[in-house]
C-alpha cells in the first residue's frame, strides 16, 4: 500500500470535529500520517487526536481550505515515497470506515489516476448522494453531475469524470505539487473542479470511486465562511468562480475580449435572472463582474496552468456536458427541484368549461346587444372619448417628458396613462382609434373573465365564481362608465380583479408580484385617485404575509417611477391636486349624494332611473334612489352575511377593500382638481366605486362558498336583482341615449382636418358657448387635440399663462363687434381657422345668445371667410395667414433620463412577470386565502 497523509482542515468546525476524528479512528485502513490544521481557539480532544493517529497539529488563523492544506504541507516532512497520496478532509466530512481503503484500491489498479473522489452523502440521509463528480458546460459553467439523488448504484458504472469534489478526495502528492495545489483565486466554490481540470490537462486521470463514501456536512460553497451561504450568495460565488476560470483557461488573445465583455454580459445575464424569477441574483451578477474585472490572482493562475499543462483542451472535451445531454441534465435538475419544493406537475383548477366559458359567452353576447350601434365603427366619440392620433408611432413619442400639442403649447411630464394609450393604439396599429371600439365591444366579457378567474382563487365551487363574473360585468359604475366614455375608469374596472389575484399570489411568487406591480401601475395610471387605497391595501397585505414581504413591498415601484416626474412637475407648478385628475378629456359631473355612492352611483344624474320611472308615473327624487337601493340590497346583505359564516376571515379583507373604495369615492367628489372654462371638477368617483364593488363581490363569493347547496338560489337572486338595478344603464346604449356613439375619427371639420393633414402646424381656434353666457376658448393644433395629447397638469393648472390670457382676449374680441384687429394675434398663434361649436343638448338661453353673437361678429370680420356649417359647428378661415414653422422642443437630457429610468423599471418588472417554466401550474380546485394554493403564477423564489 502506498503511503497516505491525511490533512484535516478545521474551519469553524468545533461541532463536527469530534465526529470526524472518530470516523478517522474507525478506518479499516488508517492513514500513515494525520496533520490537523486548526485555529488556536479550536477545542481539540487529545485522546481523540491520538486515537485518530494525528501526527502533527498546525495552528493558524483564517484562510481558505487550500491555504490550510498548504500550511499542512509546509509543516509535513518531505515526501519519501513518489507514490505518496494526500487525503483532503474538512471537519464536517466524516468518512465511512472503508472509505480510504476503497480509494486506495481504486488508484492502485490504475497508475494513470492522480485524483480519486468518494461519494459525498448527506448527513441526515446517507442513502442520498450530495455530490458525485463535476464537469463544465460548453461555456464553462459548472455542472454538478449528481446532487441530492437517492443512491441506487445508477452512477457506479461510469468512473472517469472531469473532476470530483475536493473534500474527501485522494490526490497524488507529486501531482498536487506539480499543479501547485488549489487556485488561491477560488477560495471556496469550484476549487475542486478547477483542480481536477488542471490535473486532467497535466495528463492524468480523475475518477470517482463508488465504494468510498464520505458524509459531507455543509455545501462546498460555504468553505471558509463562518455562516452558511444563502441562495443569492451561492449564485454570486458560482458566477465569480466561473469568470475567474474563464480568464485563467482562455487563450491569451481572448483575455482582453473577455474583460471588455464583462459589463455587457452582466447586463444580459441580469435580464436572464429576471426572466428566471431571481431578482435577488441581479446584484450578484454585477458584483461578480466587478470582482472579475479586478481579479489580481488571474496572472499567477494562468502561469501555473501553463507550466503544468501537458495536453490540450481537446483531450478533455469528451468529458464536458453539452448539447442534448446538458439539456436533459438541466431538465432532470428542474424535476428534482420540483420534487424538493413539493411542486406537482400540472394541477387542474375548477374547469373553465364548467362555468367560466359560458358566462364569458353570455357576457359577450350581452355586450354585442348593448353596444350594437358600435358594430362597424372605426372610432368612438362622445362623453370622454375622442380619437387617438392617426399614427401608432406618435403615441409612443408622447411618453416621458416633453412637449404636448395642447392649447398654445405645453411642456412637461406626460400622464402615466399615455403608456396605456400607446399600448391600446398599437394593438390596432393600422387604425389606433379602432382599439377603443374593440375595447367597448369586449368590455363585458373581459370583465366577466377577470372576475371569474379571481373568484376561483377563493371558491372551489362552480356557482360562486359565475355569480362573481356576472355581478362584476353588471356593476352599475362600469356600465355608466361605458355609456359616458370614461375610458380610465373602464380600464381600472377591467384590471382590478386581475390585480387582486396577482397581489394575493405575490406573497410567494416573483411572477405574480411583478404582474401585480404592472397592474398596479396601469390601474393608478388610468385612475390616479385609486393610488392611496391600492397602496394601503398592498402594504397591509405585505405586512400580513411577512414571508412574501420583500416581493409585495416592491409592487408600487413601477407606478412610483411613472408618477415621479408628474409629481415633481405638479408641485413645481403649484397644482398638486392635478395629480388626482382623471386622464383624458375633462368631464364635469354632478356629485352624487352619500346614498348614491353607497348604491354605486358615480354621478347624480347618471342612473337613468328618474326617466324610466317617470314613464310609469313614479317620477321624483326618492324613487330614483330607492328602487336601485332595494334591488342592490341582497348583494349588500350577502356580503355582510359572510362575516357570520364559515370562512369569515376571508371576508374581512374584502369588506376592508370595499370600505377603502367607498371612502376614496367620497373624497373624490369633494376634491376640485381640474377646470374646464369657469367650471371646476374633481376626479370621477367611478374607479373608486369599482374598488368598493370589488370588495362587496369578494365578500359575497365567500358567503356563497359557505352556503353550500343554498348558494345557487341565493346567488341567482342576487344576480337577477343586480341586473334589474342596472336596467337603465343597459338600455341607454341600445336606444342611443348614451353619449358614446360611432365617430368619423376626426376632431375638427373636414376642411380644417384636410388643411392640417397637409400642414400639421396650422391652428384652429375653437369657441365653446357655456351655459352661463360665457365662451370657453381652446387652440387645436394640426388635426386637433387627440386623446393621447391630454395632460392632467394642463387641465389642473391654477394660473393662466400669458398665452392663455392672450387667447382669451383674442376670442373675446372676435366674438364681439368692435374695431379690434385680430391679424397680429392670429398670425402669432398661427391660427388658420376659427370654429364655433354647436350648443349642448341641455344648453340654456344664455348659451344660445352668446353663440349667435359670436357668429354675427365673426361673419362681420373682414379678415375671416365663412367656410362651412356642420355637426362640428360653424367654421371660418383666415386666408391671410403667413405660415412660420415653429422649431420642435427637444426632450433634453432630463427628458431622456426620465424615459430611460421609466423604461428600465417597466422592463425589469415585465421580465420578472413573464412566465418561464416549461410546465405551467394551474389553479387547483381547492384554494383559500388562509392556505395559499398553486396558481397560474410560478412558485418561484430567489433562493
Amino acid at each position: 500500500m502506498p503511503r497516505t497523509t491525511a490533512i484535516l482542515v478545521v474551519q469553524d468546525g468545533d461541532r463536527w470535529i469530534d465526529g470526524t476524528l472518530a470516523a478517522l479512528a474507525a478506518q479499516t485502513r488508517r492513514p500513515d500520517a494525520l496533520i490537523v490544521v486548526a485555529e488556536p481557539t479550536t477545542a481539540l480532544d487529545p485522546e481523540l487526536l491520538a486515537s485518530a493517529g494525528a501526527t502533527q497539529v498546525v495552528t493558524a488563523t483564517g484562510g481558505s481550505f487550500g491555504v490550510g492544506i498548504a500550511r499542512a504541507l509546509r509543516a509535513a516532512p518531505p515526501a519519501e515515497d513518489a507514490a505518496e497520496w494526500l487525503w483532503l478532509l474538512r471537519a464536517d466530512t466524516a468518512p465511512h470506515p472503508d472509505a480510504l481503503s476503497a480509494l486506495l484500491a481504486a488508484v492502485e489498479l490504475a497508475p494513470s489516476v492522480a485524483m480519486a473522489g468518494p461519494k459525498l452523502v448527506a448527513p441526515d440521509d446517507p442513502s442520498r448522494i450530495a455530490s458525485y463528480g463535476e464537469t463544465i458546460s460548453g461555456l464553462g459553467a459548472t455542472v454538478v453531475l449528481v446532487d441530492g439523488e437517492l443512491d441506487q448504484a445508477q452512477y457506479d458504472p461510469v468512473t472517469d469524470v472531469m473532476s470530483v469534489g475536493v473534500e474527501g478526495a485522494l490526490v497524488r502528492r507529486a501531482v498536487w505539487q506539480a499543479v501547485d495545489g488549489l487556485d488561491t483565486g477560488l477560495p471556496s466554490t469550484d476549487s475542486g473542479l478547477d483542480l481536477g481540470i488542471r490535473i486532467r490537462l497535466a495528463g492524468h486521470r480523475v475518477v470517482r470511486v463508488p465504494a468510498a463514501r464520505v458524509v459531507r456536512g455543509r455545501r462546498p460553497e460555504d468553505l471558509g465562511r463562518r455562516k452558511p451561504a444563502n441562495g443569492r450568495t451561492r449564485r454570486r460565488l458560482a458566477r465569480t468562480a466561473q469568470l475567474h476560470r474563464r480568464f485563467v483557461y482562455a487563450p491569451g488573445i481572448m483575455v482582453p475580449l473577455h474583460w471588455l465583455a464583462l459589463l455587457p454580459l452582466a447586463v444580459i445575464r441580469s435580464l436572464g435572472q429576471l426572466l428566471a424569477k431571481r431578482p435577488g441574483a441581479v446584484p450578484g451578477e454585477i458584483a461578480a463582474a466587478f470582482v472579475a474585472a479586478f481579479d489580481g490572482s488571474v496572472p499567477g493562475a494562468r502561469s501555473r496552468l501553463r507550466r503544468a499543462r501537458k495536453v490540450g483542451w481537446r483531450a478533455v472535451a469528451p468529458l464536458r456536458l453539452d448539447g442534448p445531454a446538458l439539456q436533459e441534465h438541466r431538465a432532470h435538475e428542474r424535476e428534482r427541484a420540483d420534487d424538493r419544493h413539493g411542486r406537482e406537475p400540472d394541477l387542474v383548477r375548477a374547469s373553465f368549461l364548467g362555468g367560466g366559458a359560458w358566462v364569458v359567452v353570455v357576457a359577450l353576447v350581452t355586450g354585442l346587444i348593448v353596444f350594437w350601434r358600435l358594430l362597424g365603427a372605426n372610432s368612438l366619440e362622445g362623453g370622454g372619448l375622442i380619437p387617438f392620433t392617426a399614427q401608432a408611432s406618435e403615441l409612443w413619442s408622447r411618453l416621458g417628458w416633453g412637449e404636448r400639442e395642447i392649447g398654445p403649447g405645453f411642456l412637461g411630464a406626460a400622464d402615466p396613462a399615455t403608456g396605456i394609450w400607446a399600448l391600446l393604439g398599437s394593438a390596432t396599429w393600422w387604425s389606433p382609434s379602432y382599439s377603443l371600439v374593440l375595447l367597448w365591444l369586449t368590455a363585458l366579457p373581459f370583465a366577466a373573465l377577470g372576475a371569474w378567474w379571481a373568484a376561483t382563487r377563493v371558491s372551489e365551487r362552480v356557482w360562486p365564481p359565475v355569480a362573481a363574473a356576472l355581478l362584476w360585468a353588471l356593476a352599475p359604475v362600469f356600465l355608466v362608465g361605458l355609456g359616458e366614455g370614461r375610458v380610465g375608469s373602464v380600464i381600472a374596472h377591467l384590471l382590478l380583479p386581475w390585480f387582486a389575484l396577482a397581489l394575493i399570489e405575490g406573497a410567494r411568487s416573483w411572477s405574480a408580484a411583478a404582474a401585480a406591480s404592472l397592474l398596479f401601475a396601469a390601474i393608478v395610471a388610468a385612475s390616479p385617485a385609486l393610488a392611496p387605497a391600492l397602496l394601503l391595501a398592498t402594504v397591509a397585505w405585505a405586512i400580513a404575509r411577512p414571508r412574501g414581504f420583500a416581493r409585495l413591498i416592491g409592487v408600487p415601484i413601477p407606478a412610483i417611477a411613472l408618477f415621479a416626474p408628474l409629481v415633481v412637475d405638479a408641485f413645481r407648478r403649484g397644482s398638486p391636486l392635478a395629480l388626482l385628475a382623471d386622464p383624458g378629456v375633462v368631464q364635469p359631473f354632478a356629485a352624487p349624494s352619500g346614498w348614491g355612492l353607497v348604491i354605486g352611483r358615480p354621478d347624480a344624474g347618471s342612473a337613468g332611473w328618474d326617466q324610466l320611472l317617470a314613464t310609469v308615473g313614479l317620477g321624483g327624487a326618492p324613487w330614483g334612489t330607492l328602487v336601485p337601493a332595494v334591488l342592490l340590497a341582497p348583494l349588500a346583505l350577502l356580503a355582510l352575511l359572510a362575516l357570520f359564516l364559515p370562512g369569515a376571515r376571508r371576508s374581512i379583507p374584502a369588506l376592508a377593500v370595499a370600505a377603502a373604495g367607498l371612502g376614496t369615492a367620497w373624497v373624490a367628489v369633494h376634491v376640485q382638481a381640474t377646470s374646464i372654462g369657469a367650471t371646476t371638477t374633481g376626479p370621477w368617483p367611478g374607479a373608486a366605486l369599482s374598488l368598493y364593488w370589488l370588495g362587496l363581490v369578494g365578500a359575497a363569493v365567500v358567503a356563497l362558498e359557505a352556503l353550500g347547496r343554498a348558494a345557487v338560489a341565493a346567488g341567482a337572486a342576487v344576480v337577477v336583482a343586480a341586473a334589474l338595478a342596472v336596467t337603465p344603464a343597459l338600455l341607454a346604449p341600445i336606444v342611443g341615449t348614451a353619449p358614446v356613439h360611432p365617430g368619423d375619427g376626426r376632431v375638427l371639420p373636414a376642411l380644417a382636418a384636410a388643411a392640417a393633414a397637409a400642414d400639421p402646424g396650422v391652428g384652429t381656434l375653437v369657441l365653446v358657448p357655456q351655459p352661463d353666457g360665457s365662451l370657453t376658448v381652446r387652440l387645436e393644433r394640426g388635426e386637433g387635440t387627440t386623446l393621447d395629447d391630454q395632460s392632467a397638469l394642463y387641465a389642473g393648472r391654477t394660473t393662466a399663462s400669458d398665452d392663455d390670457l392672450a387667447l382669451a382676449d383674442l376670442a373675446g374680441n372676435l366674438a364681439s363687434r368692435g374695431g379690434y384687429d385680430p391679424v397680429p394675434e392670429l398670425q402669432r398663434f398661427q391660427i388658420s381657422f376659427v370654429l364655433v361649436t354647436p350648443l349642448a343638448a341641455d344648453a340654456t338661453g344664455d348659451a344660445q345668445e352668446v353663440r349667435e353673437r359670436a357668429i354675427e361678429s365673426l361673419d362681420a370680420a373682414a379678415e375671416l371667410t365663412p367656410e362651412s356649417v356642420s355637426g362640428y359647428g360653424a367654421l371660418w378661415a383666415f386666408p391671410g395667414l403667413e405660415r412660420v414653422d415653429q422649431p420642435a422642443v427637444a426632450r433634453g437630457a432630463y427628458g431622456v433620463g426620465v424615459l430611460a429610468v421609466q423604461g428600465a423599471v417597466i422592463l425589469f418588472a415585465l421580465l420578472l412577470a413573464l412566465p418561464t417554466r416549461r410546465r405551467r401550474r394551474v389553479v387547483q380546485t381547492r384554494s383559500s386565502l388562509d392556505e395559499p394554493a398553486a396558481t397560474t403564477f410560478d412558485e418561484d423564489s430567489d433562493g
